[in-house]
C-alpha cells in the first residue's frame, strides 16, 4: 500500500507513476477530495473542542457565583456541541476508512530505472544464458512427448477434476519430485535460505498483506464457509505473512525464506492463452523464494534473488534469458521486476518460468511488518521480495522439451540423478 502522506505530498509523481502501469489516476481526484472533506472535518471538530472548553470553563465560574440558571442554559449548549462532535468523529473515521480502501485499490509505483511501457513489447532483455540445442529433427512439444512416453495424462485428469489439470505418472512424477527436491537443496544449501512448510490455506488478511485482495479476488479459489479461507495462488502468500504485524531487530534482517507448495489459481479472464499442456494450470507445483530486507539494502538483495533463481536453470543446463519488465505489464505490488524466460525448443522462443520482484515498502504496509534500528529508533517498514526458484511445471517442461532425443526418449540432466535414484533417461 501507497503512504498516505507521499501520495498527498506528491500528487502529481504519484498520477505520473499510476498513468505509466495504464492505471487510471481518477482515484487521485476521489483521494484529492475525501482529503479536502477530512481536513475541514478536522478543522471544525478542533473548532468545537476549542469551544467546549471554553465553555466549560464558563459553566464553573457560573456555579461559583451561584448562576444556576445560566449554568444549565450553558450545559446544554455544550450538551449540543459534544453530540456535533460525535457526529464529526464518525465522519472523520468514514472518511478516514474510505481514504484506506482507495489506497488499498491502488497497484505499488514503479522504480525509475525500469522501462516505460503499455505491454511487454517494451520489456527489455537484460542477459542471455546458454545457447539452444541445433536439433536435426522436428522437436515435439512437452505434450506429444509425455504421452507418448506414458509419463503425462491430460485425459484422465480432465475427467477427474476438469480442464487445465494434469496427472504425471511414473518418471514424471519422479522427475517432477527430484526438480523440487534439488531446488530446495541448492536454496538451503547453496544460498542461504531458510526452508519453511506454509499452509496451503490462508485467510483473507493475508491475502490482502501481499496484495491479492481486493483486487485479484476472482483469480483465487476460495473455501465457501464462514472462515473465508482462500487456497494459495503461491507460497509467497503464506510465506511473506510470516512476520505480519512483527517488528524485527535490524541486526536480524535480511531474512531468507524458501517453500515449496503447490499452488491454485483460476486463471479468471485467461481462457484460450496456453491452453495445451502444463503452462498455465490451475494446480500447479512451484518452490518460492522469499526476502525480507533492510530498505538501503532491497535493490542488491532483488540481484542476488533473480540471479539465485537463474541457478538452477544453469546447473540444469537449460537456455534462459532474463528480461526487466516495463511500467505496464509488472505486476500489482512490485516495484521493479525481473522475468526470466527459458528456452522451449517446440515454440522456438523462450516462456516465462520465474519473476523476481522487489516490492519495497508496499506489501509491509499492507501486513505492517517493520524492523526497528539501534538506540531505540521509530519502527520503519522492511521490504519484501519474492520470485519463483522455479515453476516446477514448467521446469519439468523445459527438461522434456531441451532434452528430448531423436527417437522421443528424454535424458535428464546429470545433476539430477541423485534425485531420480539414478534414472538417467526416460523412454
Amino acid at each position: 500500500m501507497l503512504d498516505l502522506n507521499f501520495v498527498r505530498e506528491n500528487l502529481d509523481a504519484v498520477r505520473q507513476g499510476l498513468r505509466s502501469r495504464n492505471f487510471p489516476d481518477d482515484a487521485l481526484d476521489k483521494f484529492v477530495a475525501l482529503d479536502t472533506g477530512r481536513r475541514r472535518i478536522i478543522a471544525e471538530a478542533d473548532e468545537i473542542n476549542r469551544q467546549r472548553n471554553a465553555a466549560s470553563k464558563e459553566i464553573g465560574a457560573l456555579m461559583q457565583t451561584g448562576k444556576r440558571d445560566e449554568a444549565e442554559a450553558k450545559k446544554a449548549e455544550v450538551a449540543g456541541l459534544k453530540e456535533r462532535q460525535s457526529e464529526l468523529e464518525k465522519a472523520r473515521d468514514d472518511a478516514d476508512n474510505a481514504m484506506r480502501d482507495l489506497l488499498a485499490g491502488l497497484p505499488n509505483l514503479p522504480a525509475a530505472d525500469i522501462p516505460v511501457g503499455a505491454d511487454e513489447l517494451a520489456n527489455k532483455e537484460v542477459r542471455r544464458w546458454g545457447e539452444p540445442r541445433d536439433l536435426d529433427f522436428e522437436p515435439k512439444d512437452h505434450v506429444d512427448l509425455g504421452e507418448a512416453l506414458g509419463i503425462l495424462d491430460l485425459e484422465r485428469a480432465t475427467k477427474i477434476a476438469g480442464s487445465r489439470f494434469a496427472i504425471l505418472n511414473g518418471a514424471g512424477a519422479r522427475l517432477e519430485r527430484a526438480l523440487v527436491n534439488f531446488m530446495l537443496d541448492v536454496h538451503t544449501l547453496e544460498h542461504g535460505y531458510t526452508e519453511t512448510l506454509p499452509p496451503f490455506l490462508v485467510n483473507r488478511q493475508a491475502l490482502f498483506g501481499t496484495g491479492q485482495l481486493p483486487k485479484f479476488e476472482e483469480d483465487l479459489f476460495h473455501i465457501k464457509d464462514e472462515r473465508g479461507f482462500a487456497l494459495i495462488p503461491t507460497a509467497e502468500v503464506p510465506v511473506t505473512n510470516y512476520h505480519a504485524d512483527e517488528i524485527l531487530d535490524a541486526k536480524d534482517l535480511p531474512k531468507y525464506y524458501t517453500a515449496y507448495t503447490p499452488c491454485f489459481r483460476s486463471e479468471a479472464g485467461s481462457y484460450g492463452r496456453d491452453t495445451r499442456g502444463l503452462i498455465r494450470q490451475h494446480q500447479f507445483e512451484k518452490v518460492e523464494l522469499v526476502k525480507l530486507a533492510l530498505p538501503e539494502n532491497s535493490e542488491d538483495e532483488h540481484e542476488k534473488l533473480t540471479a539465485n533463481a537463474e541457478r538452477i536453470l544453469q546447473l540444469l543446463g537449460l537456455p534462459y534469458r532474463t528480461v526487466v519488465l516495463c511500467t505496464g505489464d509488472m505486476g500489482f505490488a512490485a516495484k521493479k521486476t525481473y522475468d526470466i524466460e527459458v528456452w522451449l525448443p517446440s515454440q522456438q522462443t523462450y516462456r516465462e518460468i520465474s519473476s523476481c520482484s522487489n516490492c519495497g515498502d508496499f506489501q509491509a504496509r499492507r501486513m505492517n511488518t517493520r524492523f526497528r534500528r539501534s538506540g531505540g529508533a521509530k519502527p520503519e517498514f522492511v521490504h519484501t521480495l519474492n520470485g519463483s526458484g522455479l515453476a516446477v511445471g514448467r521446469t519439468w517442461i523445459a527438461i522434456i522439451e531441451n532434452y528430448q532425443q531423436a527417437d522421443g526418449s528424454v535424458v535428464i540432466p546429470e545433476i539430477l540423478l541423485p534425485y531420480t535414484g539414478g534414472l538417467a533417461k526416460i523412454g
